[in-house]
């Protein structure tokens, strides 16, 4: 006989898992080099400065199905010239089978933590084939995000939130 370990906040009335990734895909792309091709002499005297910027929204796609979009920007500039910008929305839908009182942490930190490797090789791949080197992200907190997030709700109204954060 097989040793149960319930998973906290799982539903305890059904035996699909916690969390099912249903679907990933690329829901809005741009990328752009308004400098071209004066820029690329410029990188060779001068280092990149690179601004990165990470959001996660949520919303209920139909019932325990949620649509978790991660959205990155990216701004390199060289001097004063904007090298490129580049910008990725990155969505999943997710089948939650959790307790109400965790899908806020599911949907802004699970979720995301999933995707979150899928949209970095895309910035990787999307910068390099602009003519630039690969835009490699290194791992985000996503857990330090939604607690800085909590804090700053809780500041704002005087306590804690009572409905899930959202880090848009």
């Amino acid at each position: 006989m097989a040793d149960e370990t319930a998973i906290p906040g799982q539903d305890e009335q059904s035996d699909a898992p916690p969390i099912v990734i249903n679907a990933q895909y690329t829901k809005d792309l741009s990328f752009e080099a308004p400098t071209a091709p004066a820029i690329y002499g410029a990188m060779q005297q001068n280092a990149p400065d690179v601004q990165v910027g990470v959001n996660v929204d949520f919303s209920e796609f139909e019932n325990s199905v949620f649509e978790v979009v991660l959205k990155v920007e990216a701004r390199c500039t060289v001097g004063e010239e904007v090298a490129f910008l580049l910008e990725l929305e990155y969505g999943g839908l997710f089948s939650l089978n959790v307790d109400e009182e965790i899908k806020g942490p599911m949907l802004l930190i699970e979720c995301p933590r999933l995707l979150f490797p899928f949209a970095r090789n895309i910035l990787a791949d999307v910068s390099r084939d602009g003519g630039f080197p690969p835009l490699m992200l290194g791992p985000v907190d996503f857990a330090g995000l939604y607690q800085g997030e909590l804090e700053r709700q809780g500041a704002e109204s005087g306590d804690a939130p009572s409905s899930p954060v959202n880090l848009a």
